[in-house]
């Protein structure tokens, strides 16, 4: 186990916007976040509608990223931007990748980089398809796909044609992890609906306004296989997914029966969700109806958006938490025994609190260290309030974010003013955490329905202690995504999972952080990588980050 040493980088402060506007912030109480996006570099002028048009995809675009693609040790950024002008995709909404610097600023390195993806952006995944050590990026769109391969000089290369993932279909959220078990990342791409531009439709008011789902039918995912040479090859009709026609938007990743091996969850919206599990054949099979996650609790389908996969109640188990449109509840599914899931949303204190918002993103972080993940959830309308007269685009879609602290068994309560800008009002969309600074919390980078990016900073003050993983697969020297951790600290066990696609639309920096009390050391660390096996490491040194090298630990 190789220490890695905190950066300690500073973000920049920024002076406070009008109250109720992103940048503003709470007096007189502790707060959590602090924005920092003026100043950091990653503000900068676009607006998806500025032609004033209700062109569907701007009402649920655009995703981001937090991943490390230079290896510098510290966290880059990702914005999948995207502009349809006068019945065609503009340039001007190109995709953009900021580099942090040294000073904890960001630089925008978009057009020298390669990765400045030209198509109608929706969502990003990342991961290292060929096993180099460096981080790929495959993106979503509305039109054809792209996937980018990081040639490790702080430059990509569009290898899309020649990989063979270039589906024209509207692609949503996508993911990589290792299906088949041969040690290279495959790819997981969810499918929203067949949707071409038409005359504006109209709300009962007679003003223009965003299609709904129901205008259009839905289409299925794709699975592809890395055939190991930088190619990939579509076998969905081999594992039995290419006639599951859905409009799915939310992906997560994660061993949903406990068979061990990585299954695939697809939120849709509005349609039942799928849970597609190893068939013990080489395929897939749709289990979320036995499982217990294809509907509510009420046997009803939700317009579900976004995923989080993670142990929300402390039992050592991966539970799901999605997101919903507005006059619905955002749902808790709880993992039970014998691999079954159970809606767990009345009593748990996240229903009531979001039946008046339409949730997208959302990510679990332990702010307190507590052990503990909190849920953060972005928000914003996809058909405008009723009563607004003005004339301005995005105001009438706009709502406050949520934060819920976990007060644990599955139990939470909604934040007040200590969740701060974070909570401002805006028509959030994609929502990426990551340990931005190096100093042991965890950030947050969101992204806004008109193409806006916030990056707030976790300044909650714990004397709580932490311990940070990175794990590498020496299959090559890529991070182990799908691998499982457990870190016991006297009566704790915790356990989290390599799975940085989630959320909505949007990847995770892949490293795990867990928070861990007042515990000055931890008792017990295990890793179950990919491929099933298990090793133990030494646990020494808290608060700060480690590396987990497969093959250097012992046999579990």
């Amino acid at each position: 186990m190789k220490p890695i040493a905190a950066a300690g980088l500073a973000l920049l402060a920024v002076c406070c916007a009008a109250p109720g506007q992103p940048g503003s912030a709470a007096t007189d109480v502790d707060v959590v976040f602090e924005e920092v996006t003026a100043g950091s570099g990653l503000s900068f002028d676009f607006d998806r509608a500025r032609g004033g048009g209700h062109f569907m995809p701007d009402s649920l675009a655009g995703g981001c990223a937090l991943f490390d693609y230079d290896n510098d040790g510290d966290l880059d950024a990702y914005v999948v931007l995207g502009l349809f002008e006068e019945a065609a995709v503009h340039a001007d909404g190109a995709n953009r990748l900021f580099r942090q610097e040294p000073d904890g600023s960001f630089t925008d390195v978009s057009a020298a980089s390669g990765a400045a993806d030209p198509g109608y952006g929706m969502g990003v995944a990342v991961g290292d398809i060929d096993n180099d050590g460096d981080a790929d990026l495959f993106v979503t769109n509305y039109g054809p796909n792209a996937l980018y391969r990081n040639n490790g000089d702080g430059t990509f290369s569009d290898i899309t044609e020649p990989a063979g993932v270039g589906d024209p279909r509207w692609g949503a959220s996508a993911g990589f992890f290792d299906f088949d078990g041969d040690g290279f990342l495959d790819l997981f791409v969810s499918n929203y609906l067949q949707y071409r531009p038409g005359p504006d439709v109209r709300d009962a008011a007679g003003r223009p306004e965003y299609a709904g789902p129901e205008c259009c039918p839905g289409t299925a995912d794709i699975l592809y296989r890395n055939n190991g040479d930088g190619t990939f090859r579509d076998i969905s009709a081999q594992a039995g997914i290419a006639e599951a026609r859905g409009k799915g938007l939310g992906v997560g990743f994660a061993d949903l029966d406990g068979d061990g091996r990585t299954d695939v969850f697809v939120a849709n919206d509005g349609e039942a969700n799928r849970a597609w599990v190893h068939d013990g054949a080489g395929g897939l099979r749709d289990a979320a109806r036995p499982l217990g996650v294809a509907l509510n609790g009420f046997g009803g389908a939700e317009a579900s958006m976004g995923v989080v996969v993670a142990d929300l109640n402390g039992d050592a188990r991966s539970d799901l938490f999605l997101t919903h449109l507005f006059q619905e509840t955002n749902t808790l599914y709880l993992a039970g025994e014998g691999g079954r899931f159970a809606d767990a949303t009345f009593g748990s204190g996240l229903g009531k609190q979001s039946a008046d918002s339409t949730g997208f993103g959302a990510a679990p972080l332990d702010i307190d260290r507590d052990g503990r993940p909190e849920l953060a959830v972005v928000n914003g309308r996809v058909l405008r309030a009723t009563g607004y007269t003005g004339n301005e685009h995005w105001p009438p879609y706009a709502e406050a974010n949520l934060l819920f602290w976990n007060e644990g068994d599955g139990r939470f309560r909604e934040a007040g003013e200590e969740c701060g800008p974070f909570c401002d009002v805006d028509v959030g969309r994609g929502l990426a955490v990551g340990d931005v600074d190096n100093d042991g919390d965890l950030d947050l980078l969101a992204t806004t329905a008109d193409g806006r990016v916030r990056l707030l900073r976790n300044v909650h003050a714990s004397d709580a202690h932490w311990i940070g993983f990175r794990l590498t697969d020496t299959t090559g020297p890529r991070d182990a995504t799908g691998a499982v951790v457990e870190v016991r600290a006297g009566a704790w066990t915790l356990r989290g999972i390599v799975a940085p696609a989630q959320s909505y639309l949007s990847s995770h920096d892949p490293r795990l952080l867990f928070g861990l009390g007042a515990a000055g050391s931890i008792d017990r660390l295990s890793v179950r990588w990919p491929d099933g096996s298990e090793e133990l490491f030494d646990a020494t040194g808290i608060d700060r980050y480690h590396e987990l090298i497969r093959g250097e630990g012992n046999p579990g």
